[in-house]
C-alpha cells in the first residue's frame, strides 16, 4: 500500500510539473494566434473601408459634375453603387467570419449574407460586360448608337444585369433547410453540382468570354479607324512665323516712332530675316495621326488593365469553386478565404481603373476634394 501510494504521489508531481512546463508554450501560442487575428482583421477592414470610400467618391463625383452625367458614366456610377453594396453588405460580415472561422450570426443572417454575396458580386461582374457592350456599340456604330444612347437604355441594361444576378443567387434558397442544431459554418452547398456549374458559368465564365470578345473587337475597330487615313493623303499645311525674342528686329519693332526707324527696321528685317524670323511648318494630318496614335495606346493600356485586373481577381476563385465541387478532400479554408478576398478586391480596383483613365473624372474628382477641404 505504501509503495503504491508513493508511486501515485510521484506520478501526480510529474504530471503537475509537465502541466506547468506546457503552460508557457500554450500562452505563447494563444498570444501569437490573437496577434495574427488582429492583424488579419485590420488588413481586411482597411480593404473594406477603402472599397467603400473609393466607390462613394465615384458616385459623389458624377452626381456633382454635370459634365459627367452622361449615359456612359451612368453605367460607371451603377457599377460603383454595386461595388459599394459589396463593401457594405458583404465584406464586413466576411471580415468577422474569416478571422474567427466560426459562424455566430444564425441561419437567417447566413441566408441573407450568402444571397447578397452572390447577387452583388455577380452584378458587379455583369456591369463590366454592360460597360464593354456600351463601348463596343459606341465605336462600331457611332452615328446610330449616339441617338440610341439614352439614360433609359442604360437603365434597361443595368436592370438586365441585376435580373441575371438575382436569378443566379435565388436557387440555393429553395433547397436550403433550417437546421435544428446551432449553425457553426455558413457557405453555399456544393453538393448540387449542376447548380455549381450553372452559377459559375453564368456569373464568370460566360461573362469573361463576352468581355474578351468585346474588348478584342473594340481594339480592332479602333485600329481600323486610325489606319483608314491614307498616308498618301496630304493634309493642310499650317505655317506660322514670328520674330525671335532677342533679335534686333524684335527690339526695333518696340521702338519704331519715326520714319527713319521704320526704314531701318525694314532694312534690317529683310537683310537678316534668316536669323531673326522663325518659321514653323506643320502637317495637320500628321498631327491628327499622332494624337490618334496616342489615344490608341492609352485605350489599349486601359483595356489591358481592366481585363487583367478582372481575370486575376476572379479566375482563381471560380476555378477553385469548380474543383471543390468535384473533390471534397480538396477544400482548404485558408485558401478559399484568400481567393474570396482576392475577388472582393476587384470592387476596390474597379473605381480606380475607370476613373483614373478618364481626364474628366480626374479633374472633377480633384475639384470635389478641394471643395470638401475648403469647406472644412
Amino acid at each position: 500500500m505504501e509503495r503504491s501510494g508513493l508511486v501515485a504521489t510521484t506520478q501526480l508531481v510529474n504530471a503537475t510539473n509537465d502541466s506547468f512546463n506546457a503552460a508557457p508554450s500554450a500562452v505563447d501560442g494563444s498570444a501569437q494566434g490573437l496577434a495574427s487575428q488582429i492583424s488579419l482583421a485590420a488588413i481586411l477592414s482597411a480593404i473594406t473601408l477603402a472599397t467603400t470610400l473609393s466607390n462613394a467618391f465615384v458616385i459623389a463625383t458624377i452626381s456633382q459634375s454635370k459634365k459627367l452625367q452622361t449615359p456612359a458614366n451612368f453605367l460607371i456610377a451603377s457599377l460603383a453603387v454595386t461595388d459599394l453594396l459589396v463593401s457594405i453588405l458583404v465584406m464586413p460580415i466576411c471580415v468577422l467570419y474569416t478571422v474567427i472561422h466560426t459562424w455566430t450570426l444564425g441561419q437567417v443572417v447566413c441566408d441573407i449574407w450568402l444571397s447578397s454575396d452572390i447577387t452583388c458580386c455577380t452584378a458587379s461582374i455583369l456591369h463590366l460586360c454592360v460597360i464593354a457592350l456600351d463601348r463596343y456599340w459606341a465605336i462600331t456604330d457611332a452615328v446610330d448608337y449616339s441617338k440610341k444612347r439614352t439614360p433609359g437604355r442604360a437603365a434597361g441594361m443595368v436592370a438586365t444585369a441585376w435580373v441575371i444576378a438575382i436569378s443566379i443567387s435565388l436557387p440555393p434558397l429553395f433547397w436550403r433547410q433550417v437546421k435544428a442544431e446551432e449553425l457553426t459554418s455558413c457557405g453555399v452547398n456544393t453538393d448540387h453540382i449542376f447548380y455549381t456549374i450553372y452559377s459559375t458559368f453564368g456569373a464568370f465564365y460566360i461573362p469573361t468570354l463576352l468581355l474578351i470578345a468585346l474588348y478584342g473587337r473594340i481594339y480592332v475597330e479602333a485600329r481600323k479607324r486610325i489606319l483608314k487615313q491614307s498616308p498618301k493623303k496630304v493634309g493642310k499645311r499650317l505655317t506660322s512665323a514670328h520674330l525671335a525674342a532677342n533679335s534686333p528686329g524684335s527690339m526695333a519693332s518696340t521702338s519704331s516712332k519715326c520714319g527713319r526707324q521704320d526704314a531701318a527696321f525694314s532694312d534690317s528685317g529683310s537683310s537678316a530675316s534668316d536669323n531673326q524670323v522663325k518659321v514653323t511648318l506643320s502637317d495637320a494630318l500628321l498631327e491628327k495621326k499622332r494624337i490618334s496614335a496616342a489615344r490608341e495606346r492609352k485605350a489599349t493600356k486601359t483595356l489591358g488593365i481592366i481585363l487583367g485586373a478582372y481575370i486575376v481577381c476572379w479566375l482563381p476563385f471560380f476555378i477553385y469553386t469548380l474543383v471543390v465541387a468535384t473533390c471534397d478532400t480538396c477544400f482548404n479554408p485558408e485558401l478559399f478565404d484568400f481567393f474570396t478576398w482576392l475577388g472582393y478586391l476587384n470592387s476596390l480596383i474597379n473605381p480606380i481603373i475607370y476613373t483614373m483613365s478618364n481626364e474628366d473624372f480626374k479633374k472633377a474628382f480633384q475639384k470635389l476634394v478641394r471643395f470638401r477641404c475648403c469647406r472644412r
